[in-house]
C-alpha cells in the first residue's frame, strides 16, 4: 500500500490524495484551494498517469475537497465517483457555483485559463457519481462485497456537514481510514461522528484545529448560552448583528441556533439576511432532513425561519437595518463576498456587532479582524480603502471541526502503525505530530510532502 499527497500547498487547501492498494489506484478527494487563482488552486493530477484510476472517493461537498473534481473527472471520464446521496445533491450545487465565480473571476482578474470548467463540465462529471450509503463495504466496482482479496471501501458518519463521511479501505487484511473532515461532537443539526474503533492499521488524519487548545471549562452548552445572550441583547438595544458564514453547513448551523433562540423568545421575529447560494444548500438539507444522520429531522429551515435573501447586485447598495441579522458567506470574508461587501458599512461603526462562530484562514479578511486591536485599520478588499475598526467583534467557537483533544484520543484509541497528517497549518501538524509521538511510541507519525511517495507496508 502506497500514499502520495497531491495537495500543492501546506495547510487547508486543494486537498487530494492518491492511494495504490491490491494493484489499484484510488483518489480520496480533489479539493480547490481557494487562497490560489488559477490552475494552482487545484491538486498536482498531472502526477497520476492518465487513465490509470480505479475510483475516485468524496468525503463531503466543501470546496476544498470537490473544486477540482470535474478537472480530473475530465482525464478520467470511465472512473467511478463514489459518494453519499447528500454530498451528491450538494456538490452539484456547489460545483455549478464555482463555475459562475471563475466566470466572473475572468473578467475581474483577467484570468484567461478560468474557468478551469463549464456548467456542461459538471453535468458530464456527474454521470460518473455513484451514491453510497452508510456503513456498506463495496468494492471499486460499487457492488456489495466483503471479499478481502478485493480493494473495498466503506463509509461512516463524520459529523461535519450533511453527506460528510470518513472511508475505510481494506484489503488483503490490511485496513486504511480517512478520516476526511470529522466532528466527534453533536452539533445543533448534525450529531457527533460514527466512527471504527478498532482494525486500523493506518490512519489518514485532519489536524485543523491542532494549534487551538480547548478552553478550560468549555461546554457547547455554555458557547450557545453565551451566543444566544449576545445576539439578544444586540437586538434588544436596537443594533444589527452581521455573522460572516460559509454557505455550506454554517449557514445551517447558525439558522438552527437562531430557531432555537427564537422558540425560547429571545429574539422575536427579527428578519434575518442570508445569500442565494446559502438557500440553494439550506434547501438541500431540508429537503433531506428526515433521511439523513441528523438532529432535529422534523426542522425545515426555510420555512420557519423564512429568511430574505441577499443577491451579489443588491449587497452592493444595501445599508445594515437596526434589529436584523446577516448571516453571509463567505466565512473567511473572501474579497467580492457578500460578507466582506457587507463588511465595510459595518467596520467602522461602534453601534454594529460583527460575530465570528467559525475557522479563518490566518491569512484571510476575517483573521484580520479577529486579530485587530480597536482602531486599527483594516484592509477589507486591495480596491477600497483601509477601515478603522469601531464596531463590536466576538467570536464564539462553534467549530464544525472536532477539537484537538478528541482527534488525539481517536487515534490512541486506534493505535495503527502509520498516521498521516493533513488539512491542517503548519502549527496545527506540529502539535500533533509532537503530540502523538509522545504518546504512541510504535506509531510513525508523518506529515506527507506533496508528491512524495510513502510506503505504508
Amino acid at each position: 500500500m502506497d500514499f502520495v499527497n497531491l495537495t500543492r500547498h501546506l495547510g487547508i487547501g486543494s486537498n487530494c490524495y492518491w492511494l495504490r492498494v491490491g494493484g489499484k489506484n484510488i483518489i480520496l478527494d480533489v479539493g480547490s484551494d481557494p487562497k490560489v487563482d488559477g490552475i494552482g488552486s487545484t491538486p498536482h493530477l498531472a502526477t497520476v498517469p492518465e487513465g490509470t484510476v480505479n475510483a475516485i472517493i468524496i468525503t463531503h461537498a466543501h470546496q476544498d475537497h470537490i473544486g477540482s473534481l470535474p478537472v480530473l473527472t475530465r482525464r478520467e471520464p470511465h472512473c467511478p465517483v463514489f459518494m453519499t446521496e447528500g454530498t451528491a445533491n450538494i456538490a452539484d450545487t456547489m460545483l455549478h457555483n464555482s463555475v459562475n465565480v471563475m466566470t466572473r473571476q475572468r473578467e475581474e482578474l483577467k484570468l484567461m485559463e478560468y474557468p478551469l470548467y463549464t456548467h456542461r463540465g459538471v453535468d458530464l462529471c456527474q454521470q460518473a457519481w455513484v451514491r453510497c450509503p452508510l456503513r456498506q463495504r463495496r468494492n471499486l466496482a460499487g457492488d456489495l462485497c466483503d471479499d478481502d482479496n478485493e480493494v473495498t471501501f466503506e463509509f461512516y458518519h463524520a459529523g461535519h456537514i450533511l453527506g460528510s463521511v470518513g472511508v475505510l479501505i481494506r484489503h488483503a487484511g490490511k485496513s486504511f481510514f480517512y478520516t476526511g473532515d470529522v466532528n466527534f461532537e453533536s452539533q445543533t443539526i448534525m450529531t457527533g461522528a460514527d466512527f471504527p474503533e478498532e482494525g486500523v492499521d493506518y490512519l489518514l488524519m485532519e489536524t485543523t484545529r491542532g494549534d487551538s487548545p480547548t478552553p478550560i471549562g468549555f461546554s457547547r452548552a455554555n458557547e450557545e448560552e453565551r451566543f444566544s445572550r449576545a445576539v439578544s441583547d444586540a437586538i434588544a438595544n436596537g443594533g444589527t448583528v452581521t455573522i460572516p458564514v460559509f454557505a455550506l453547513g454554517k449557514t445551517q448551523e447558525v439558522l438552527a441556533l437562531l430557531w432555537q433562540m427564537r422558540l425560547r423568545g429571545e429574539i422575536g421575529n427579527v428578519p434575518i439576511y442570508i445569500g442565494g447560494l446559502s438557500v440553494k444548500v439550506t434547501t438541500t438539507y431540508d429537503a433531506m432532513a428526515a433521511t439523513s444522520v441528523r438532529n432535529h429531522p422534523e426542522l425545515q429551515l426555510l420555512q420557519e425561519m423564512a429568511p430574505y435573501v441577499l443577491s451579489g447586485r443588491e449587497i452592493q447598495n444595501v445599508q445594515p437595518r437596526k434589529r436584523a441579522i446577516y448571516a453571509l458567506s463567505s466565512g473567511m470574508m473572501t474579497e467580492h463576498t457578500l460578507s466582506n461587501i457587507f463588511a465595510r458599512r459595518i467596520l467602522g461603526d461602534a453601534s454594529q456587532h460583527l460575530f465570528f462562530v467559525g475557522y479563518s484562514d490566518p491569512a484571510s479578511p476575517s483573521a484580520r479582524i479577529r486579530k485587530a486591536s480597536p482602531g486599527e485599520e483594516i484592509m477589507l478588499d486591495k480596491d477600497h480603502p483601509a477601515i478603522p475598526l469601531k464596531c463590536d467583534v466576538r467570536e464564539f467557537s462553534f467549530s464544525a471541526h472536532t477539537n484537538r483533544e478528541n482527534l488525539r484520543n481517536y487515534a490512541a484509541l486506534l493505535r495503527p502503525s502509520k498516521i498521516l497528517l493533513v488539512h491542517g497549518d503548519r502549527p496545527a501538524l506540529e502539535w500533533f505530530q509532537l503530540a502523538l509521538f509522545r504518546e504512541l511510541g510504535g506509531t510513525e507519525v508523518i506529515v506527507p510532502d506533496s508528491g512524495r511517495n510513502y510506503s505504508l507496508d
